[in-house]
């Protein structure tokens, strides 16, 4: 059933917006949509039709749902050709065009919604909808969004409360005054792979293998000399405990804080019986180094 969403679509009606965004929800969901309802998007001259053109909500969302495209489907590259322009035609000729769906269109073109962070998207979508007012047909559905949003980003805030008290606790500034302060970056790394509440562990513990790494790799542009920071690559190596005797003082704070994050990463993988987890992450910290 899922696959005849858009194929169904007879191509003659106004309804291109559902249409275009049932093909892009059920793609980007994995299923396997045919194409059918593009062609019928085009006349008898394979030009598509014309009054598509004159459809706002329908370009927009036909813009958005050609982006997910694999190769060989060239109506899709027709299809998104043909959106950018009509869409950027529409920016510099209706000036009767509503302002938040003007917004909407310059950061579609701008940041598509498929190549776009989640969260990004989220927080831009609900301003999208919030200055509709009273053209937006469903007031409570924007209510529960923006509650949603709210209470995700307080459960973040509070994570990274949490790595600024364990980058404190470990006195990283004064540890590490050379490194930059990339704390903030690297969690936002991580949201934009996985923001949900589930994923809470996953996130901190991420968060913390991406300062140690951009640690390391200032300790190595702008603080080690060329032996010491041989020295601390090849500890690194071995990730082993007993290595940290042998490596110069100026390099022992460093080992000693990935040691440690790997460590915790060891003790949660044994709470979930996913002890298996950790011999990947140390040869990605290896390889790398």
């Amino acid at each position: 059933m899922g696959e005849d969403l858009f194929t169904n679509f007879d191509g003659r009606g106004t309804d291109l917006y559902h249409a275009a965004l049932r093909f892009r929800l059920l793609r980007q969901q994995g299923f396997p949509v045919s194409l059918d309802g593009f062609r019928k998007l085009k006349n008898s001259e394979g030009r598509f039709k014309e009054w598509l053109s004159r459809d706002e909500q329908g370009l927009l969302s036909l813009y958005e749902a050609a982006h997910i495209a694999f190769d060989g489907e060239d109506i899709l590259d027709e299809a998104l050709s043909f959106a950018t322009k009509n869409l950027k035609s529409i920016l510099l000729t209706n000036k009767n065009i509503n302002n938040a769906f003007q917004r909407q269109i310059d950061f579609a073109l701008l940041v598509p919604a498929w190549k776009c962070v989640p969260r990004s998207l989220a927080r831009h979508s609900l301003d999208f909808y919030s200055d509709q007012g009273a053209l937006l047909q469903n007031q409570k559905l924007l209510t529960f969004a923006k509650l949603d949003f709210n209470m995700l980003q307080s459960f973040h805030k509070q994570e990274l409360r949490e790595l600024s008290e364990w980058w404190k606790s470990i006195d990283g500034a004064t540890n590490f005054p050379y490194a930059r302060d990339r704390l903030v970056e690297c969690y936002f790394w991580i949201i934009c792979i996985y923001f949900e509440p589930k994923y809470r562990v996953a996130r901190v513990l991420n968060a913390k293998i991406y300062i140690v790494l951009t640690t390391l790799n200032d300790t190595c542009d702008n603080f080690g000399t060329y032996e010491e920071v041989q020295a601390l690559v090849k500890a690194i190596q071995r990730l082993d405990a007993r290595a940290l005797d042998e490596l110069p003082d100026r390099m022992k704070n460093m080992y000693r804080l990935t040691l440690n994050v790997y460590d915790e990463i060891e003790e949660e993988a044994e709470k979930t019986g996913s002890t298996f987890i950790v011999e990947y992450a140390k040869e990605e910290v290896i390889m790398i180094h």
